[in-house]
């Protein structure tokens, strides 16, 4: 895969309790500009926090930019982006349910991406949205989720994307092209010795970045393969990768949802259960709380974190954002919190409990396959990648 820079320093956040510190810390300490993207922004604990550290900065000149998504944070602009407005910030919703002339808009083609830059010099790339790590107080712990705190040039790329996003969407809204933000007062440079690089999925020029970057990654992948995913629904292209994978000796593990909170896709994953257990792949359900974890381990140097799952939503409609890493260090560390979460919290699925499964529970699962197919085969963008 092209496109890696050298020289980058990346610390990995599990979950908001790691996360929002860090983010608001740097808000906190911005000195020029701060621009954030999320999919959800929530009003509630942490979305106020986040709003108040963005508002502080704004009122003491820095120019801050937060874009949301028209389906994940719809409320926000009339909510908490009121105060965030009369702060001096700027906000814009991509794609709003209902567009300029009135028309409703297509719900799966959204903003997904989990991006924040501050002063050019630190980035965070992730799967974390503006919300409480609890939601509500249902689970019994924390949302298992990560993200990443990187600085070095590879910051340029996540700013240069962003940035490419918002004059999209202010062209869109305004009617005519703004010309780009200004420039910072200075670039990021080397601070680290990590290689990384960021893929981006869009309907453009980079479609397939992400998905091929993963297929790659296992085709090549010699030991282990420990993917950590929330809706894990992949097309042929990658379970035959997978598969083969775990056929020639590879230990292949998948950390996935055991208490889902979309049903449909949760069924419709089990349906993959059956097949991959009987190649040897190792299945397990994470259940003490929501898992909402995008990352993946592969061999001793190959890392990613980001916004996209492995599902037709993620690699085929949806804007997504993720860091891909080369680094020994960097790839044990998240290993290591995998296989904690793993040993400690997760229950693996085994070829009897399948087979002691209700008829009921078995149509389920078929079913929902089914109607997944249906639905993604209805917005002509799968082709041939999610066909048997």
């Amino acid at each position: 895969m092209h496109g890696f820079l050298a020289g980058n320093r990346l610390q990995l956040l599990e979950s908001g309790g790691e996360y929002f510190p860090a983010l608001i810390a740097a808000i906190d300490a911005a000195l020029f500009e701060v621009h954030l993207e999320t999919y959800i922004f929530s009003d509630d604990s942490t979305g106020r926090r986040v709003v108040a550290a963005l508002a502080q900065a704004a009122r003491r000149g820095v120019a801050v930019r937060v874009l949301v998504d028209g389906f994940g944070a719809r409320d926000f602009e009339a909510g908490l982006g009121v105060a965030l407005a009369a702060a001096g910030a700027e906000v814009m919703t991509y794609r709003p349910e209902v567009g300029r002339f009135g028309f409703r808009r297509h719900r799966l083609r959204r903003l997904h991406r989990k991006l924040a830059v501050i002063d050019g010099r630190v980035a965070f790339v992730g799967g974390i949205n503006v919300i409480d790590d609890f939601d509500g107080g249902v689970a019994a712990s924390a949302r298992f989720d990560y993200a990443v705190c990187v600085e070095g040039p590879l910051t340029a790329r996540i700013h240069a994307t962003m940035r490419h996003v918002w004059r999209l969407v202010r062209w869109a809204r305004v009617g005519h092209r703004p010309p780009p933000p200004a420039a910072l007062p200075h670039e990021a440079t080397g601070s680290g010795t990590m290689l990384a690089a960021l893929l981006i999925r869009d309907n453009l020029r980079h479609r397939h970045d992400i998905e091929n970057a993963y297929l790659s990654a296992i085709a090549q992948a010699r030991r282990e393969i420990l993917v950590s995913n929330a809706y894990f629904l992949p097309g042929w292209r990658f379970r035959k990768v997978l598969l083969a994978a775990a056929k020639r000796g590879v230990s292949v593990k998948l950390l996935l949802q055991g208490r889902p909170d979309h049903l449909l896709l949760h069924y419709a994953a089990q349906s993959l259960y059956e097949r991959m257990l009987s190649a040897g792949v190792r299945v397990f359900e994470y259940a003490p709380a929501h898992l909402h974890a995008k990352v993946a381990v592969i061999d001793d140097d190959w890392a990613t974190v980001g916004s996209s799952n492995i599902d037709p939503l993620s690699l085929l409609l949806a804007r997504e954002a993720n860091v891909v890493v080369r680094d020994a260090t960097f790839a044990a560390g998240l290993r290591a919190s995998l296989m904690t979460a793993i040993d400690s919290s997760a229950r693996e699925i085994r070829a009897e409990d399948l087979r002691r499964r209700s008829w009921l529970a078995r149509l389920a699962s078929h079913t929902a396959y089914g109607l997944v197919r249906i639905l993604i085969g209805a917005t002509r963008y799968a082709g041939k990648r999610y066909a048997e």
